[in-house]
């Protein structure tokens, strides 16, 4: 017996209808101009409403070739629940309007062996957004591509369990048949998110935040954990996914493969001018095998 976890956020944060969204998302993978190349083993990609992210997120998404991956292994952050485990679905189907995706249940097996998650229900699953706003796209990009996923809530991870599981996972990236997506905004910026950091030398708040961004970004694209780490630590910049983005550094660290991050796009979902002003930003990057 299936156990479907439903796309519970579309017809809200996405189109239910699976013609209109797949036209969107044509739109927004051609708009890329991207040439899909086979070199390409992972991706960086936010999760905002893609009236707000859905533009931005085709930069990662537009650049897989489908041809040679069996696997998605999918880090999303997580938004309601707390655990300072990583946890592993129960469902046996992922639903999106435009196709739906198996999980592997034999790699949650394997996972489950090491004693190191936990599992969530399906309450958990289906009221996390930050690994559903990924599906569409992988589901249009892999169409007519036998896919499987292996989705990974990581929950409130500790600096020491974040290297952990990066080590725990970083046999799966010598595999060159695994994908793997991960799943976070950057910048919430504004009272609302309790954050307001400005920097008067960059100009206007929104120079100011994108300074915040592309240091962190840079940081990123050199691999770093630990400087990764460090920034997070001095600046406080709110990216949801700073948890599944650390886990995905430490396994390429102790991966062989060298595979080198770089961020394509970056958004505002509005520029801030004044305190009263919010916006959250959206960073695209694709993990290229670098030969």
């Amino acid at each position: 017996m299936d156990k479907i976890r439903r796309a519970s956020h579309a017809g809200s944060w996405y189109t239910d209808n699976s013609k209109k969204l797949a036209e969107e998302l044509d739109g927004w993978l051609s708009a890329s101009g991207l040439s899909k190349s086979p070199d390409v083993r992972g991706v960086i990609a936010p999760h905002a409403g893609y009236s707000y992210s859905g533009r931005a997120a085709a930069y990662a998404f537009g650049n897989i070739d489908p041809t040679n991956i069996s696997r998605i292994f999918l880090l999303g952050p997580s938004h309601h629940y707390y655990t300072p485990k990583c946890a592993l679905s129960t469902a046996t189907i992922y639903q999106t309007p435009v196709g739906d995706l198996p999980i592997d249940l034999e790699v949650i097996e394997e996972l489950k062996a090491t004693g190191k998650f936990e599992l969530m229900d399906m309450h958990v699953d289906e009221a996390e957004h930050s690994m559903e706003m990924h599906l569409p796209y992988l589901a249009k990009v892999f169409e007519g591509h036998p896919v499987k996923v292996v989705p990974i809530l990581v929950g409130a991870v500790s600096a020491e369990s974040e290297a952990t599981y990066g080590r725990l996972l970083a046999k799966y990236v010598d595999d060159p048949k695994n994908f793997f997506s991960i799943s976070s905004d950057f910048c919430h910026w504004g009272s609302r998110f309790s954050y307001m950091h400005y920097d008067k030398k960059h100009g206007p708040i929104y120079k100011s935040i994108e300074a915040l961004d592309r240091m962190g970004m840079d940081i990123i694209e050199t691999g770093d954990a630990e400087a990764f780490k460090k920034y997070l630590q001095e600046y406080d910049n709110t990216i949801c996914g700073r948890h599944p983005i650390s886990v995905f550094l430490h396994m390429l660290k102790h991966s062989s493969t060298k595979i080198k991050i770089k961020f394509l796009r970056y958004e505002q979902s509005s520029q801030c001018k004044t305190t009263r002003d919010s916006s959250v930003s959206y960073a695209s990057a694709a993990a290229k095998v670098d030969a």
